[in-house]
């Protein structure tokens, strides 16, 4: 019984491809508990209880369709239960309902548990920026590391090559979490500056949002290209200002930095949703619900965010792409402003 317990909070399409991952590992591994929890939302598909129907068939049939998982990852609807006397916890829920979930777990976790958050997003705060991280550590009282990297949850579950960054502050924990992740074809790197690299987490789906409508206007290759130069220019300004430690430049060449910016903007749901609007003039919220059968897009609200932190700290100017997406998301402005911010960047004065 000397192997460390892990727990999975949330089964969507990441978390399912990451409980793939750590059932796999935990199962052959002596540093891990052979059985890893994986906490489900409880919901009906065709009648049947979701739970259910991954304990017995093994696949999470609504959000990673057409991939066995494990037979020691156990679906659990009981958040409680599911994370009851874990060491591990990784957390995979949609950004907006982190709150929620560990209020409910406050009081319930232990207290060297070590917590590792997968989730890319940020929210506000008193002093503007708040990371998925702060909040899960002040909630809980945990250990908080982060995992951020190139890593479309589709192809991590058909196993094709790629990598991704932990960023966490023990090294000791670090190594821990790599033996639990690492595989031939999903390599890590752990870094200690981890919040830099859960920052590039967020701030890429704001870029890719701007990718997407540059796609929607027809503009080719070059012009991604730019914004993808651009926007990591800003990501990286945007990190220098916010972030309390230490941020170096090598960090954004990390997998969570400009491989994941670029895999975004080539693939992933901001840009897909953004190119449609582009297209079709129709709502974000319509288009949410049409192309992306239940998941949720954070590109939209991780701008919305930025605008009112940037506001607060009167640097609106010095993020042009970051503040073009969110003007063109919420105040209906024309999607052809986002080539206007691009010529006129303070990059290029």
């Amino acid at each position: 019984m000397g192997g460390k317990k892990v727990c999975v909070v949330g089964s969507g399409n990441w978390g399912s491809a990451i409980a793939k991952i750590a059932g796999s590992n935990a199962a052959r591994l002596s540093t891990f508990e052979s059985q890893v929890n994986m906490w489900v939302l409880e919901e009906e598909v065709g009648g049947r209880r979701l739970t259910e129907i991954i304990n017995t068939e093994h696949e999470n049939v609504k959000y990673l369709p057409g991939h066995k998982l494990p037979p020691n990852v156990v679906a659990e609807p009981d958040l409680l239960k599911a994370c009851a006397g874990a060491d591990v916890l990784l957390f995979v829920v949609p950004h907006q309902f982190i709150g929620k979930v560990c209020d409910q777990l406050k009081g319930h976790v232990k207290k060297d548990a070590v917590g590792v958050s997968l989730i890319k997003g940020v929210d506000e705060g008193p002093d503007g920026l708040r990371l998925i991280s702060d909040i899960i550590h002040e909630k809980l009282g945990i250990e908080m590391s982060v995992l951020m990297g190139a890593n479309i949850a589709n192809e991590v579950a058909e196993e094709k090559f790629c990598e991704t960054t932990i960023g966490c502050k023990n090294v000791q924990h670090g190594q821990t979490l790599k033996e639990l992740m690492q595989t031939p074809n999903f390599r890590v790197t752990v870094v200690q500056e981890a919040d830099t690299v859960e920052i590039c987490g967020a701030l890429k789906n704001v870029v890719a949002v701007g990718a997407g409508f540059c796609d929607g206007l027809g503009y080719g290759d070059n012009t991604k290209a730019a914004v993808i130069r651009l926007g990591l220019m800003e990501m990286i300004a945007f990190a220098k200002l916010f972030c309390k430690g230490p941020v170096t430049s090598s960090t954004f060449l990390e997998s969570c930095g400009i491989a994941d910016l670029i895999t975004t903007c080539y693939g992933g749901r901001n840009r897909k949703v953004a190119e449609a609007f582009a297209r079709t003039g129709k709502s974000i919220e319509q288009l949410e619900k049409e192309l992306l059968n239940g998941q949720k897009l954070q590109g939209p609200p991780t701008s919305a965010e930025l605008h009112r932190i940037l506001k607060s700290k009167n640097a609106v100017e010095k993020f042009p792409l970051f503040t073009a997406v969110y003007r063109i998301c919420y105040e209906g402005k024309p999607v052809t402003d986002v080539i206007k911010c691009l010529q006129n960047h303070p990059e290029h004065m």
